[in-house]
């Protein structure tokens, strides 16, 4: 093996994470795009979870947490160190555990309220919503969360409140109360990381030529 594989799915925004942090630091791997619905076998092998994103190391340690793929990925290259202070660390990890605690169980019980029949649509979309007013005290209101330079939090936030979005793009975007928050999220939904991360890749299948993430690397 001369590069990590990733098994990734384009859409989720745990992969979405794990490939920002693999395009900022232009770590190559071999990329192997995985159909949900018919997960290859050596995904399973690799980690019995089943779910994406997994990172498969060169020397077959093998990552199937998002958060552990990106603290992997800035071991070999902290692109953060310069941009980052000890209270911006303690901010930025307190509200990424936040956001995949809280956020996340509030928005699968909004965005994917059909699953959860006997849940309350609009209080799991409030309670999303209270949790990004909360955000909107404390972001800088620059072009990322800490200022210009974007940081970890972007790349962990960033994929859940677009997803947020998208559960009812009308509503979200009539908004008044999280201003910041909007052009935080549309200054990323039109930006060169979103579209190199998001090209498109055909379901892998075991006999297929290699494919390589990034496509190409890019700067922030």
């Amino acid at each position: 093996m001369k590069y990590p594989i990733l098994y990734s799915f384009k859409r989720c925004p745990y992969a979405m994470r794990a490939r920002m942090a693999i395009l900022l630091t232009n770590t190559k791997c071999e990329i192997r795009e995985v159909k949900l619905s018919n997960k290859p076998m050596s995904m399973i092998e690799a980690s019995e979870k089943g779910t994406v994103p997994v990172l498969i190391t060169i020397n077959n340690k093998i990552y199937d947490e998002s958060l552990d793929i990106i603290e992997w990925v800035l071991k070999r290259n902290n692109i953060f160190d310069k941009t980052h202070n000890s209270s911006e660390s303690e901010v930025s990890d307190s509200l990424i555990s936040q956001f995949d605690k809280d956020f996340k169980f509030h928005l699968d019980r909004y965005k994917y309220s059909s699953r959860y029949i006997k849940e309350e649509k609009s209080r799991h979309r409030d309670a999303c919503l209270f949790i990004l007013k909360e955000i909107e005290l404390i972001h800088s209101k620059d072009t990322w969360f800490f200022g210009k330079e974007i940081n970890k939090i972007d790349i962990c936030l960033l994929p859940f409140i677009r997803q947020y979005r998208i559960a009812d793009i009308d509503w979200f975007d009539s908004l008044d109360e999280i201003p910041v928050i909007q052009n935080w999220l549309n200054y990323f939904l039109e930006s060169e990381l979103l579209k190199n991360i998001m090209i498109n890749y055909k379901p892998w299948e075991p006999n297929d030529e290699v494919e390589y993430f990034p496509y190409k690397p890019i700067d922030s």
